[in-house]
C-alpha cells in the first residue's frame, strides 16, 4: 500500500501547476499579445510594467490600462499504437485579468503598479477515463502585485525596479485505487491549498541609441510559494474483515493537512524595437525561462503516514520533475494605418521544459507555435482600445518511456482573445 500511495499521491500535488511552457502565462496586454508578446524593447504603454518597467519613463501624465484574456485550451490523449482510441479533455474557458497604472512624478521619475495572473490555468478529464489515477481535475490560480519606480538617466537610457507580491492557490483531484482490495471501488483524492504568498522582484533597462532603434532588457525573479492545505478522500476509509484475525479492520485513506513548496522560474528577456518611419514598428524578443527551479516535487502529510501501522505521524514523499531551462522567441509588427488606428501581427516559438518521460495528463505540454493578430485605435482624445487574437498550436507529443507508466500521444491547441481599455491624462 505504501508504494501505491507514493506513486499516485506524491507524484501529484503540484504536478498540475506545470502548464505549458511550464505553467507560465505571458499574455498580459492586448497590444503586446497582438505582436506575439515582443514588447520588451518597445514598452511604450502601461503594460510595460510587466514587459519592461523601464519603459514607463516614455509615458507622460497618468495612464491606466485594464483588460483581460480569455484562454480556451483543447487537448486529446491517444492510446499507444496500434490502438486508435482517444479521449478528449473536458473543455474549459479561463479568464485572466490585468490592470496597470503609471504616473510621471517628474521629468526623471515615474512610478507604476500592475496586477495580473502570471501563472495558472487547469485541466479537467472525465472521472472514469483511463488516466484517472494521474489526473482528473487540476487548477492553479495566482495574482501578482507589482509596484515599480523608474528613473530616466538620460534621454537615451532608463532603469527601473520593484518588488512583486504574489498570491496563489492550487486544487488537485484524482482517483486512487483501493490498495487493500483491488476489486473494491476507487476513491477520489482531493488536495486543495490555502492561499499562499511569495515575494520576488522585477527590473528593467531601456536604451534608445537613436530614433529608429530601441533595446530593452527585463528580469523577473523566482517566487517561492510554500503551499499548505488539506487532503480529503471520498470515501474517507475502507473497512474489511481481516482474513486471519476475522475482525473488521478500518483503513483510513489519505487525509489531513499537507504542505508543498513550489518555486516559479526566473525570466530574463532581451528585446529590440525598430521604428524605420512613423507607420511601421518591428519588434523581437528572446526570453530565457529558468525552469530548472522545478526539479523536484515534495509533499508532506502532517498526520498521515502509510508506513505507520496506525497511519499517523508526518510523512514526506517526493518525486523528480527535472524541468529544463528553456526559451521563447517572439517577432511582432505594428502598422499605423492612420493617426488613430493600428494593425498588429506576429508569431512566437515556445520551447517547452518537460522531458518526454515526465509528460502526463495534468500537463500535456509540448513545443508550441503562436500566430497573433490584432488592432487598436483611439476612441476619444484620452481613451483607446486594443484587441488581439492568438492561435496556439502544440507539436504532437508522443510518450513511449513514461516514468508514470502512462504512454500515449497528446495533441493540443488553444485559442486566446484579449482586450484592453486604456485611458491617459
Amino acid at each position: 500500500m505504501k508504494k501505491l500511495v507514493t506513486l499516485f499521491l506524491v507524484c501529484g500535488f503540484l504536478a498540475g501547476n506545470a502548464y505549458g511552457s511550464g505553467f507560465q502565462l505571458n499574455e498580459h496586454g492586448a497590444r503586446a499579445m497582438a505582436m506575439a508578446g515582443a514588447f520588451t524593447g518597445l514598452a511604450n504603454d502601461p503594460t510595460a510594467i510587466y514587459f519592461n518597467p523601464a519603459g514607463i519613463t516614455q509615458l507622460t501624465g497618468t495612464n491606466f490600462s485594464v483588460g483581460g484574456t480569455m484562454i480556451m485550451p483543447l487537448a486529446t490523449y491517444k492510446f499507444p499504437k496500434p490502438s486508435t482510441s482517444e479521449t478528449e479533455m473536458i473543455g474549459q474557458t479561463f479568464a485572466l485579468i490585468n490592470f496597470y497604472v503609471t504616473h510621471q512624478l517628474s521629468e526623471k521619475f515615474s512610478v507604476g503598479l500592475s496586477v495580473n495572473n502570471q501563472y495558472g490555468l487547469g485541466t479537467k478529464w472525465d472521472p472514469n477515463w483511463v488516466g484517472k489515477y494521474l489526473a482528473v481535475e487540476t487548477s492553479v490560480k495566482t495574482f501578482f502585485f507589482t509596484p515599480v519606480i523608474a528613473f530616466k538617466v538620460s534621454d537615451k537610457f532608463s532603469i527601473s525596479a520593484g518588488p512583486t507580491i504574489a498570491m496563489g492557490s492550487v486544487k488537485i483531484a484524482r482517483k486512487v485505487p483501493n490498495a487493500v482490495n483491488p476489486l473494491a471501488p476507487d476513491f477520489m483524492l482531493t488536495m486543495e491549498s490555502n492561499t499562499a504568498t511569495a515575494i520576488g522582484f522585477t527590473a528593467g533597462i531601456l536604451y534608445k541609441p537613436s530614433k529608429e532603434w530601441q533595446f530593452g532588457l527585463s528580469y523577473r525573479s523566482q517566487s517561492k510559494f510554500n503551499f499548505t492545505g488539506t487532503a480529503t478522500s471520498n470515501p474517507a476509509s475502507f473497512t474489511f474483515v481481516h482474513p486471519i484475525l476475522k475482525v473488521p479492520i478500518t483503513v483510513p485513506w489519505p487525509n489531513g493537512s499537507i504542505k508543498a513548496p513550489l518555486t516559479t522560474p526566473q525570466n530574463a528577456t532581451f528585446g529590440i524595437a525598430y521604428l524605420p518611419n512613423d507607420q511601421w514598428t518591428a519588434t523581437f524578443d528572446f526570453q530565457y525561462v529558468g525552469w530548472s527551479s522545478y526539479d523536484k516535487l515534495s509533499v508532506t502529510f502532517d498526520n498521515y503516514n502509510p508506513a505507520s501501522p496506525t497511519f499517523t505521524g508526518s510523512s514526506t514523499q517526493s518525486t523528480d520533475r527535472k524541468y529544463q531551462n528553456t526559451f521563447i522567441v517572439r517577432l511582432g509588427f505594428e502598422y499605423k494605418a492612420t493617426d488613430n488606428f493600428a494593425v498588429r501581427f506576429g508569431a512566437l516559438y515556445d520551447h517547452n521544459p518537460v522531458q518526454d518521460q515526465y509528460v502526463e495528463p495534468s500537463l500535456p505540454d509540448a513545443d508550441r507555435l503562436g500566430l497573433n493578430i490584432g488592432f487598436g485605435g483611439k476612441l476619444s482624445e484620452h481613451m483607446s482600445l486594443d484587441i488581439a487574437y492568438m492561435f496556439l498550436s502544440f507539436a504532437e507529443r508522443q510518450v513511449n518511456n513514461s516514468v508514470f507508466g502512462f504512454n500515449g500521444t497528446y495533441s493540443n491547441q488553444a485559442h486566446l482573445f484579449a482586450l484592453n481599455l486604456n485611458y491617459g491624462l
